[in-house]
């Protein structure tokens, strides 16, 4: 078993990594470091958890023999703080996205990862769900010809007092749910966004959008002639899915991108249309399952902290792109892997959770 302390007790952590954990099959979690000790023994009684610490207290932690690796659930400006300092500690570290809210720090957490000898992991789940591959592979076999056109919608109305509203942590609805739309079009096409352009919506008459935008869109073009479209909203009804258009067909997937429901996809090719349904998983004990498999065979995760600093200059890009009107170039180096159906893992689905 791979030992894990979850750092940041929040909503993520109880709504679907402390769950998961039991699921993977090879991971446990043996520490929950957190600012409110008392929710967090609360957490702590009901998945039995051995211990409780305060972040004043992280780096004792750290310095133990009782953990083999970090999850980083925190406001994303605090990610590379305690990324960074796990991985001078000899731990592995899996940390949800975005990496870090700037280049510098992506940078400095993969060179301390790298110089330590750790494992990087960015938290994309879906990079080991069924579906999601399935749909890669039906694009890489020429399901629908050469794949064109990208289209996604991925939007909730989220609640004041959110940190994903703060702007000094890097919210909003591009980092949060646009990193989805913009991951998944990085794998359909095979290759790195050169240049986007983006507009925001920021009601002045809803105190959610004080300091981010309610809803960005984005146009995404791709070397070899690929677009891809997308709308994040934090003020708009629940909405989840993407379609690729190809040459030849195209393939729908809906519900795209949340972690609590099946997967559906719908391939429409030579004026036949099938639908698959891939069985439902817990996807944050599959990314367990996989990250832990990787510590134990010694073979870097897929989805590295390299992966989450290409998602990090395109989403740059797209802030720029919105603030000055004008077009941005993306200079990101090609990714040498993709999701594959070797990642995928299957985690029964649990209603053991505890929200707080």
């Amino acid at each position: 078993m791979i030992r894990y302390a979850v750092v940041g007790a929040g909503w993520i952590s109880q709504e679907s990594f402390l769950p998961g954990a039991a699921q993977s099959g090879n991971s446990t979690i043996e520490a929950i470091v957190t600012g409110d000790l008392e929710k967090g023994a609360k957490l702590a009684a009901f998945h039995n958890i051995p211990q409780v610490v305060s972040y004043q207290d992280y780096d004792a932690l750290l310095a133990s023999d009782s953990i083999d690796a970090v999850y980083i659930a925190l406001p994303n400006s605090m990610h590379a703080d305690y990324t960074i300092r796990a991985a001078r500690a000899g731990k592995h570290i899996l940390v949800e996205k975005p990496l870090a809210t700037t280049v510098a720090d992506a940078e400095a957490m993969i060179a301390a990862a790298d110089q330590a000898g750790v494992f990087l992991m960015t938290a994309y789940r879906l990079h080991n769900e069924p579906g999601t591959v399935a749909l890669l592979d039906l694009i890489r076999d020429g399901a629908i010809g050469t794949a064109l056109i990208f289209q996604s919608v991925f939007s909730f109305q989220t609640t004041l007092g959110n940190h994903r509203l703060k702007a000094a942590h890097w919210g909003g609805p591009l980092q949060d749910l646009g990193v989805y739309s913009l991951n998944a079009a990085r794998h359909i096409f095979a290759e790195e966004p050169v240049e986007a352009t983006a507009t925001v919506i920021q009601p002045k008459d809803d105190p959610r959008f004080a300091e981010i935008e309610a809803t960005i869109a984005v146009t995404l073009r791709f070397p070899s002639g690929g677009i891809a479209q997308f709308v994040s909203s934090f003020g708009a009804g629940s909405v989840d899915n993407y379609r690729v258009i190809g040459s030849t067909g195209d393939i729908e997937m809906d519900p795209g991108f949340k972690a609590d429901c099946a997967m559906k996809l719908r391939l429409r090719q030579n004026g036949v249309t099938r639908d698959i349904a891939f069985p439902q998983t817990d996807h944050f004990g599959a990314q367990m399952a996989y990250f832990s498999d990787c510590i134990t065979s010694g073979k870097p995760p897929e989805a590295d902290g390299e992966e989450g600093l290409a998602d990090m200059l395109a989403l740059i890009a797209i802030e720029t792109a919105a603030r000055t009107g004008q077009p941005q170039k993306i200079a990101v180096r090609p990714r040498p892997h993709h999701p594959t159906a070797d990642m995928v893992r299957l985690s029964p689905v649990t209603s053991h959770r505890l929200l707080l």
